[in-house]
C-alpha cells in the first residue's frame, strides 16, 4: 500500500525523468527512422535511436523508486514481462510517443510516464511536450499542475465548435465521410461551424490538446486488428482527465483496460478521450449509428 507521501515521491521522481526525457529529445535529431514489430499502423512500426535513449534516462531515474517499493515496469522499447500482473503497481512508460511527427520534424510528439495500479487504474499521470517545454502532472485525488503550478482546463463553451484530434487513421476508416458529418452535426448544434479535424499527432499530445480546449473529442473506434494505441500510450493521460474532470473511457464509455492480460493493444475497446459527457455520449452514438451502416 502507497502512502499519500509515497505518491507525492513518486510523482516527483515521473516528473525529474520526464523532464529529463524531454530536454534529450529537444536537443536530438531524429536521424534514421528504425522499423519494428508492431500493430497494423504505421505509427506503431517505427523506431527511432531517440526512442531508445530517452527510454534509458527514464528507467535510470526511475531505478530507486522500482527497488524501494517493488514496482513493475512496462515500456514500449522494452519487452513485456508480465510483471505488471503481479505487483501491486508498475510504471507505464512511452517514452516517445508520436515518433512519426518527431521523425518528420513537427509537433505532436510527447514523453508519457505513469503509474498504474494491477487494478488498471492510474494513480500519477505525468506527460512532457519538449516542443512547448510544458510538464504536467496528475495525483489521484490531488487534482492537476502546470509546470508545477495548478492547472484547471479551460470552462466548456458552446459557441466554439468542435475540436477532433486524431491521427492519420482516421481518414482510412470505412465510412469515414458519414462519420466527420455526424462530428459536423455535434459542431453546429453546438453553435460552431463545422468541426475542426486536426490530424497528425500522437495519443499522448491528441489528448493534451483535448484538456487544452473548451469543446473537443480525440477518439478510436475498436477493431479486430492488433493495434489501436497501447496501455503506455493513455495511462498517463487517463489519470490527468480524471483529476481535470473531463472524460477518458473506452468507446462504451466504461472504463479503460489499462493492465489488461491479454496484451498491451487497446483495439478490443477503442478510446474516447472528451471535454465533457454530453460530448463524449455523442461521440458513442456517432460509433453505434457507424457500426450499423458498416456491419461492424
Amino acid at each position: 500500500m502507497l502512502t499519500l507521501e509515497d505518491q507525492r515521491w513518486l510523482a516527483e521522481s515521473a516528473c525529474r525523468a520526464a523532464r529529463a526525457a524531454g530536454d534529450l529529445i529537444r536537443r536530438s535529431r531524429p536521424g534514421p527512422v528504425e522499423r519494428k514489430a508492431g500493430g497494423q499502423s504505421e505509427a506503431s512500426q517505427v523506431v527511432t535511436e531517440t526512442d531508445r535513449r530517452s527510454q534509458e534516462i527514464i528507467l535510470e531515474a526511475l531505478e530507486g523508486s522500482v527497488a524501494r517499493f517493488s514496482l513493475g515496469v512496462l515500456s514500449e522499447e522494452l519487452e513485456d514481462d508480465g510483471g505488471r500482473l503481479e505487483r501491486d503497481f508498475f510504471w507505464s512508460i512511452d517514452p516517445l510517443d508520436g515518433t512519426l511527427p518527431y521523425a518528420e520534424s513537427r509537433p505532436g510528439y510527447a514523453v508519457s510516464i505513469a503509474l498504474v495500479s494491477r487494478a488498471g487504474v492510474p494513480q500519477i499521470g505525468v506527460l512532457m511536450d519538449p516542443v512547448e517545454d510544458t510538464l504536467y502532472c496528475a495525483l489521484r485525488g490531488g487534482g492537476v499542475t502546470r509546470n508545477g503550478e495548478p492547472w484547471s482546463r479551460p470552462p466548456g463553451r458552446s459557441d466554439v465548435g468542435l475540436s477532433v484530434f486524431a491521427d492519420r487513421s482516421l481518414v482510412a476508416l470505412p465510412g469515414y465521410a458519414a462519420v466527420v458529418a455526424a462530428l459536423d452535426g455535434a459542431s453546429m448544434e453546438m453553435g460552431g461551424n463545422r468541426a475542426r479535424l486536426l490530424l497528425g499527432s500522437g495519443a499522448v499530445m491528441n489528448a493534451c490538446q483535448v484538456l487544452e480546449s473548451p469543446a473537443a473529442c480525440y477518439f478510436k473506434f475498436p477493431r479486430e486488428e492488433d493495434g489501436g494505441g497501447a496501455l503506455w500510450d493513455f495511462a498517463a493521460s487517463a489519470c490527468l482527465f480524471a483529476e481535470a474532470g473531463a472524460v477518458a473511457t473506452n468507446i462504451h464509455g466504461g472504463p479503460l483496460d489499462l493492465n489488461r492480460a491479454d496484451g498491451t493493444w487497446m483495439n478490443h475497446e477503442g478510446v474516447l478521450y472528451a471535454s465533457s459527457r454530453s460530448l463524449a455520449a455523442r461521440v458513442t452514438r456517432i460509433y453505434r449509428a457507424w457500426c450499423a451502416a458498416n456491419d461492424a
